[in-house]
């Protein structure tokens, strides 16, 4: 019924010649407490019956192709995930393999086998806390968590005054915060070379996300291209196969990632980059600056709705 109505508001013509490439983390087995919003296996498999309604989904390397050539087929969708957590090769995967759509994995290496990234450990740490905490020692605040939204609201609040911090001093901080609230934190959030292995031979793309995930906007300009060419590195050598494609961390223009990390994504081979700036692709856009989207809508129509939107949208680029 969605996919007849998007027919009647024009939603086909407005997708001629443009690219949607969705944006995804995690697919969690269950729905999660502090999180309901994120993304679960019955979500993200509903969620895939209705873009296979409306969208022709594409492998994002076939996209790029398109793009260059000026001819994508009719409402061309790419599917991305970010970070490289264990439950997209554990959960997503075998939802993707049942529908017979293509994604790629934008892997942070450095987190692999066993790694944890900032933000997880405060979630975590947050999740596992006691009713009452004083991070004052830290630099931060008391917190009450009482339920699901104080907890909520605590991790919000450190995860924005923690997100811009220099790479070095963010890490020097989550671990004073872990040394005032001593608790087991888990180890396996994040997927194993094994997993990185198994989404390649799955026939899945494997795309580079730097190293450590820093804001490369806050770096030097050798500091950033070290990031993005061993995290590209590290992949290759995970997979055996070249990695061309490439996800700025957080990937804001402007904010997150600059003009000069733009050409030293180019001068490292890759083939294109994805940002998180809204909008759609189209012919003659910036390769190197793909924008990504995702509807936030559970309802069938209006994430539809929000889709066909987001095609009246370019991107911003820096």
């Amino acid at each position: 019924m969605a996919s007849r109505a998007m027919r009647h508001l024009g939603f086909l013509g407005s997708a001629r010649q443009r690219l949607s490439i969705l944006i995804f983390h995690r697919v969690l087995q269950q729905q999660d407490a502090i999180f309901p919003d994120e993304v679960d296996a019955r979500r993200f498999d509903a969620q895939l019956t209705q873009l296979k309604q409306c969208f022709n989904i594409i492998p994002l390397a076939e996209g790029v192709r398109g793009l260059k050539a000026g001819k994508l087929p009719p409402r061309a969708a790419c599917i991305t995930f970010d970070d490289g957590y264990a439950d997209n090769a554990t959960v997503a995967l075998p939802i993707l393999q049942r529908h017979g759509v293509h994604a790629t994995f934008f892997i942070a290496s450095g987190f692999l086998d066993g790694g944890r990234m900032w933000n997880d450990t405060v979630i975590e740490l947050i999740r596992r806390a006691p009713a009452r905490i004083d991070l004052r020692p830290a630099g931060q605040g008391e917190f009450a968590l009482d339920g699901a939204g104080q907890r909520q609201a605590a991790i919000a609040t450190l995860l924005g005054a923690l997100k811009y911090l220099p790479l070095e001093q963010r890490l020097r901080q989550v671990a004073a915060l872990c040394a005032l609230v001593p608790v087991d934190l888990p180890d396996d959030l994040m997927m194993t070379s094994g997993q990185v292995r198994l989404l390649h031979r799955a026939g899945m793309t494997i795309g580079a996300h730097t190293v450590n995930h820093p804001i490369v906007a806050r770096m030097d300009a050798a500091g950033a291209r070290q990031e993005i060419a061993d995290g590209k590195a590290a992949l290759e050598a995970i997979v055996g196969a070249p990695v061309t494609l490439f996800a700025y961390p957080n990937g804001k223009p402007g904010q997150d990632y600059l003009a000069e990390h733009v050409a030293i994504v180019k001068e490292l081979g890759f083939e294109a980059a994805v940002s998180t700036s809204w909008g759609a692709a189209r012919p003659g856009g910036d390769l190197f600056q793909l924008p990504r989207f995702t509807p936030w809508d559970k309802g069938q129509f209006r994430y539809l709705l929000r889709m066909m939107q987001n095609l009246r949208r370019n991107g911003d680029t820096v």
